[in-house]
């Protein structure tokens, strides 16, 4: 978790830091504090799963600050009543952006460009700059996001 974001809820709630305490340690704490815990804050890696969840009787919120949902159990979630939330569209524009310069980087070669380059080739002659590898850009319409899917050949 990012500094900011700790110290941002900070400022507004009793945050506990779950992570801090060794394994061993965990289910002690959750009992310490299974009463006043309302929501869990987790990430791609760390999320509520069933046991965490089945140990904060009032909980009431389960929040991802990341894309996915796959460290959060949506089915004990649902059964609870326990809100869920996350940030499906975090990253969207950006994986658009990157898989557009990784195609026209394939294209035009820039790899093998800088490879040429960096190896001091270019004393023996010039690389072929203008010179494209054929390719095709086919752009979908996905479940909520646009996919990009590229298919290059050399």
């Amino acid at each position: 978790m990012s500094p900011y974001l700790e110290q941002e809820l900070d400022k507004h709630f009793n945050f506990l830091r779950l992570w801090n305490f060794p394994e061993h340690q965990k289910s002690h704490f959750l009992n310490l504090h299974s009463e006043s815990i309302r929501g869990v804050v987790g990430n791609a890696t760390i999320g509520a799963n069933a046991e965490l969840i089945g140990a904060l009787s009032k909980l009431k919120i389960a929040l991802s600050y990341s894309v996915g949902l796959d460290k959060i159990d949506l089915e004990i979630c649902r059964e609870k009543g326990i809100k869920v939330t996350y940030c499906p569209d975090l990253i969207t524009e950006d994986v658009a952006d990157i898989s557009i310069a990784l195609f026209l980087a394939v294209l035009r070669r820039i790899s093998q460009c800088d490879r040429y380059v960096k190896n001091g080739l270019w004393k023996n002659g010039d690389f072929m700059l203008t010179t494209k590898s054929g390719g095709d850009l086919k752009l979908d319409q996905g479940f909520q996001n646009s996919k990009l899917t590229a298919t290059v050949e050399a």
